[in-house]
């Protein structure tokens, strides 16, 4: 069975700042609708205090089991695409200095904590409103809450049936 993908977009900002140990920031601006295959980023704004560059390429693909994660993200009144980041030292053609690159994209609060507990670099941006449609309209069709089980109070347990 074929998963679910969308191609999109990353936009990725670069901003100064008057801090004394950091001059420039990096951070994901913004996710966009795209069907341009990977390729080398594009400049989109370029401004004396920001520039804004176009990362193309990157596939949000819908995996049944982080149906979970997509519907706590589609629910939460502010549902977000989670990017995944890192800056890159090296120049290339395009990029004269260190760059924030990103690397994956998902719309699943679980997968985007699973980054984050592995240490990586994960921003969020507003999710665009046709691919809430599409994630929405997935999480429809394809979620169901698992029951609540009920635990047992352990001071109801008999000492000797007590497990640590």
């Amino acid at each position: 069975m074929e998963k679910p993908t969308r191609t999109l977009a990353v936009v990725m900002q670069r901003r100064t700042t008057t801090n004394r140990w950091q001059s420039v920031i990096w951070e994901p601006w913004a996710v966009l609708e795209s069907d341009q295959p990977a390729g080398s980023p594009r400049l989109l704004v370029k401004q004396a205090d920001a520039e804004q560059w176009l990362h193309p390429g990157f596939e949000l693909t819908i995996h049944r089991d982080e149906t979970e994660g997509y519907y706590l993200n589609v629910s939460s009144g502010s549902p977000r695409i989670f990017v995944l980041w890192r800056m890159d030292e090296g120049a290339t053609e395009v990029q004269d200095a260190a760059s924030g690159v990103p690397l994956q994209i998902t719309a699943s609060y679980h997968e985007g904590a699973r980054w984050l507990d592995g240490g990586n670099a994960v921003d969020s941006v507003t999710m665009p409103p046709a691919i809430f449609a599409w994630v929405g309209e997935y999480v429809e069709k394809n979620y169901r809450a698992e029951p609540k089980k009920r635990i047992r109070p352990r001071s109801f347990i008999h000492p000797k049936d007590r497990v640590r």
